[in-house]
């Protein structure tokens, strides 16, 4: 170590860096865990994360730090890679750290994002089981969420076929009368399946199920995921499982999995999920892996249990929130701390000259073409037009009271003046600024990273909400597009402002996280709007209910929950060596 990662793709450096991957038994050593808190799983391993809270239970935690970036190009600007970076760097200045990272899906695996494993030499391994299933959380969502449809479609043909009498004689079941025109669920499947976004399911006879549309989501969307991220144990899940809302009946009223008496059978295809993967960085650093919720609609985080073991077993605890400040971290920030009652030390803010650049007034960066040249070229005009994004999420990381890092994730093009530029003006904006070469180096490309993140973490901070949890739904809502986004207000359709007075007027729903919905790729609800627009109005078209998670989500513009598949898929370049069985061109 470090590889060469400009001779060498990741899946090479993985392969290398895998030859001396610590074994399951050799982490319980350096770990300090005992022989039940380790669960092997082949050459990985699960921990058993009550076991280890309740024997650490009375140790204090270790430092809490969160990455996240300003707003991106559509490459991603290198949060998870700036995540392991900086565990890598830490470990070199001789620091008792890991951290836990979301799951890929094999939907962005297959198409044009990759695996989000990181890169270079700041890489999670073993790569192909992290980017292939891993120890099989993802296909026990889908069991358990599918079996949820299953369920639902199965009662609405058996109540269509038997009379009230019939059904409680032959089946044990009540009429639930389900309005097939408002099932709230569709099917998951892990992959970017465009030809699967709306379809008619129950063609044929009386006996091929109930006809009606439907549809499949990313197995990643699914509300079970998002429950995933935020439960405390098993009993938590279990409680959830059963408060999923699958459809309405004609009157109007929640059909649940627990009407459905299938949130049971769900727990059992989900009991393994709770209990986080240990894999580790390319320098032997533990990372944990533990679920992977689409950040558009839901927490967009890694879980709170990989978090409360993490605290316990480090000194410093890394994770990720996914996509930008205005998403990622507001939700980091609102949510998942209010539900984890844990309290962070410090934001690392991932920046890239490329991204400045685009906001400044660059040309348009696609996925899968060449970068233009502006972006390859020095050219401190765009980066300096560019860093009014990277001061307002500054600014919005530090109204929670936190203590801001601009990580600078470094690109072999960017040039001296354009680094200087950016660092005075993070500095001016109040955050500490250092330059990261994480993927070319290793650790030792971010130290300057690791110690100022060492240095925040010092410094005293007064952590704090943005909003009570006894402020309504709009009010919320009116807050965070104000206060994060920089709109001037909120717009809500008639049907989306109906649904608020209500959920407004039920305290069921007094508890219930807001979850914000709308596009990573701008501070507005408009993805080809770029850098911080002024004057505008975010518009509110509709609030979804996750109610076993216990989420409100207000979409601002259309969000699609299955994504498509390019026209150049990485599935093309992904194969297996017939002599050896490895598998080669992941990225």
């Amino acid at each position: 170590m470090p590889y060469d990662p400009t001779k060498m793709a990741d899946w090479q450096i993985s392969e290398e860096a895998e030859k001396n991957m610590p074994s399951p038994f050799d982490w319980q050593k350096k770990l300090g865990l005992q022989a039940d808190e380790i669960l092997p799983m082949g050459r990985l391993c699960k921990l058993d994360f009550m076991k280890i809270i309740n024997r650490l239970k009375d140790k204090p935690d270790g430092k809490y730090i969160e990455v996240t970036a300003i707003t991106p190009t559509p490459l991603g600007e290198g949060k998870s890679t700036t995540s392991l970076g900086l565990i890598e760097g830490l470990g070199k200045r001789g620091k008792n750290v890991g951290g836990c990272l979301r799951q890929p899906s094999g939907g962005p695996t297959m198409n044009i994002k990759g695996t989000a494993a990181g890169g270079g030499n700041a890489l999670l391994i073993p790569m192909t089981e992290f980017s292939m299933g891993l120890t099989g959380d993802i296909n026990d969502i889908m069991n358990a969420h599918n079996l949820a449809m299953v369920a639902l479609t199965a009662r609405m043909q058996h109540e269509r076929n038997y009379t009230d009498e019939q059904l409680e004689r032959l089946t044990k079941m009540r009429r639930l009368d389900i309005d097939p025109t408002r099932v709230e669920m569709g099917w998951i499947i892990d992959f970017c399946a465009q030809a699967l976004r709306n379809i008619v399911i129950g063609l044929g006879g009386r006996y091929d199920g109930y006809t009606m549309q439907s549809r499949f989501g990313i197995a990643v969307s699914s509300e079970l995921m998002a429950i995933l991220s935020i439960v405390r144990d098993l009993k938590d899940l279990r409680e959830r499982m059963a408060n999923i809302t699958v459809a309405f009946d004609k009157r109007g009223k929640a059909v649940t999995t627990g009407d459905l008496e299938v949130a049971g059978a769900m727990t059992a295809f989900m009991r393994n999920t709770i209990n986080p993967t240990l894999c580790c960085s390319a320098e032997y650093q533990p990372v944990m892996v533990h679920a992977g919720p689409f950040a558009n609609i839901a927490v967009g985080q890694s879980s709170i249990i990989g978090d409360r073991v993490g605290l316990k077993l480090f000194d410093y605890h890394v994770t990720e929130s996914g996509f930008a400040a205005d998403i990622g971290f507001e939700k980091f920030w609102n949510v998942k701390c209010r539900y984890s009652g844990l309290k962070p030390h410090v934001s690392v803010l991932t920046t890239t000259i490329r991204a400045l650049k685009m906001h400044g007034g660059g040309p348009k960066v696609v996925a899968g073409l060449p970068l233009p040249e502006e972006y390859t070229k020095e050219n401190v005009a765009l980066v300096e037009k560019g860093i009014e994004n990277m001061v307002h999420h500054i600014n919005t990381i530090r109204k929670s009271g936190m203590n801001p890092v601009v990580c600078i994730n470094a690109f072999h093009t960017d040039t001296k003046d354009e680094i200087a530029v950016v660092r005075k003006a993070a500095e001016a904006a109040g955050a500490r600024c250092a330059l990261s070469e994480h993927w070319l180096k290793g650790g030792e490309g971010a130290l300057e990273l690791a110690d100022a993140v060492i240095d925040a973490c010092e410094q005293k901070s007064e952590f704090k909400f943005l909003y009570p949890m006894e402020m309504k739904l709009r009010d919320r809502v009116a807050l965070i597009a104000k206060e994060v986004y920089g709109a001037d207000g909120v717009s809500w359709s008639p049907e989306a402002e109906a649904k608020a007075k209500m959920l407004e007027a039920d305290p069921k729903y007094d508890d219930f996280a807001t979850m914000m919905v709308k596009t990573h790729l701008s501070l507005t609800h408009d993805p080809t709007i770029k850098g911080v627009p002024k004057g505008w109005v975010l518009p509110i078209r509709d609030v979804l209910i996750y109610s076993g998670a216990k989420f409100l989500c207000p979409c601002a513009g259309t969000i699609s929950l299955m994504p498509g598949t390019s026209s150049n898929p990485a599935f093309r370049r992904i194969d297996v060596d017939v002599e050896t069985g490895k598998v080669m061109g992941l990225f």
